[in-house]
């Protein structure tokens, strides 16, 4: 396939033909594409994927799409959302080494990336509809979160670096602006695809009259859109992460931007708090038990992030912001300059939290913790325990004190009629 080639989606029986020839691809499958299995697996929102396997192996092979594949062509979205989730891919695998999946071969033309097929990994929101546990997913979920947010921020960087990475990152317009309408802005009025589960009218009017909730919601976006701390995937939930029963990956950061430090731990949090509430809906036998341990996974992701955060401040703050020269080089503790650091990413945290968690009711793109329980009569009131939730975090996001309190919430609530 030509790099000047004309974009051309690709379909299970064109892919074998527009991709022979490149070596990448042939190394990881096979030289022979008549011998190849094609499959089109993507289920998500924005994309094509397809499976691709040879007698050598197996690849993922993801293409964007001239539109959002949820809505149709009538809502375009720009093919370059590849080019950024391909150069987001290659700073999460330097920055956290082993977290994404291996890039085999990259095509701009195409929007199209080939990548490690991640086998038998599956996506960890089908694990927590399941009733599954994931052995070490709350450290390595923790370290990444940690890990991608130092290292890409000027703490770490050279300055000279990060601004330009914040100028080639600044051109993906179009996919932020989905996160700034549906996640910050739709949830909180009458927007045009909004939609929720009947019943929810009562808390969703109580919500959206609550102008000090939407003056902390605006501040939030406020930050979201001007603060450049670090690069943010953008997009860290149960569906962008994939786990065995012992390993986890994390993929899909075509949402990629560079955005507050608080950003991912927050939506990641807020979707295990949707897993959470959402349980009654999918299990009776051993409910309690998981509901406890998908608490505990919030627990000690924070905890890790808060670990590995504060190892990294003190192995590898070498960028421009609290430099050695004026703390520790003149006998100073840098401890307490980092706690405040650490306060204002919870801070920004607890609130993204609790946005997430109205977004996913109320606005476009639901999730399937509350979307598969089929009774409406039975979804409601798991949803209302949700939102009521997101709007305590949201206002209380500057005094919660850590992850324990935050779960400590979450049981008050889940004991709560709302509706």
């Amino acid at each position: 396939m030509s790099a000047d080639a004309v974009y051309e989606a690709l379909d299970v029986d064109s892919l074998p033909a527009r991709l022979a020839g490149i070596d990448a691809i042939a190394a990881q499958v096979g030289t022979d594409p008549a011998a190849w299995q094609v499959r089109e697996v993507g289920d998500g929102n924005l994309n094509l994927v397809f499976i691709v396997e040879g007698p050598a192996g197996t690849v993922i092979v993801k293409q964007a799409l001239p539109y959002v594949r949820l809505v149709g062509d009538s809502w375009p979205l720009p093919l370059y959302r590849a080019f950024y989730e391909y150069h987001a891919l290659t700073r999460q695998a330097a920055r956290d080494p082993g977290s994404v999946p291996q890039v085999f071969h990259f095509d701009a033309a195409q929007a199209l990336i080939v990548m490690e097929y991640l086998s038998p990994h599956v996506i960890l929101r089908r694990k927590l509809i399941t009733g599954e546990r994931v052995a070490g997913l709350a450290g390595f979920l923790g370290r990444f979160c940690a890990r991608t947010a130092f290292r890409g921020s000027e703490l770490s960087m050279r300055s000279a670096d990060k601004k330009a990475d914040v100028g080639l990152f600044s051109g993906n317009v179009e996919i932020p602006a989905i996160t700034e309408a549906l996640v910050f802005t739709d949830p909180y009025f009458d927007a045009e695809m909004n939609n929720h589960t009947p019943g929810l009218d009562p808390v969703v009017a109580q919500l959206r009259a609550d102008q000090g909730l939407k003056v902390r919601v605006q501040q939030a976006l406020q930050r979201f859109v001007s603060n450049t701390e670090t690069m943010v995937h953008g997009d860290l939930h149960s569906g962008s992460i994939m786990s065995t029963d012992s390993e986890s990956r994390v993929i899909d950061p075509e949402f990629v931007q560079y955005g507050p430090m608080g950003f991912d731990i927050g939506m990641l949090c807020a979707n295990f708090l949707m897993a959470y509430f959402s349980q009654p809906g999918h299990r009776g036998a051993g409910l309690g038990d998981y509901q406890e341990w998908i608490l505990g996974v919030i627990e000690e992701t924070c905890a890790a992030f808060e670990a590995e955060f504060r190892h990294l401040w003190q192995t590898e703050r070498t960028g421009l912001l609290f430099s050695a020269a004026l703390f520790e080089d003149q006998g100073h503790e840098s401890g307490p300059a980092c706690d405040a650091v650490l306060a204002e990413i919870w801070r920004d945290a607890w609130a993204v939290c609790g946005i997430e968690m109205h977004r996913r009711c109320l606005s476009l793109a639901h999730n399937a913790d509350f979307e598969e329980i089929a009774d409406p009569a039975l979804r409601a009131p798991l949803e209302a325990r949700n939102l009521a939730m997101g709007a305590a975090l949201i206002h209380g996001a500057e005094t919660l004190m850590n992850a324990g309190a935050v779960c400590a919430m979450a049981r008050d609530f889940n004991g709560k009629d709302v509706l």
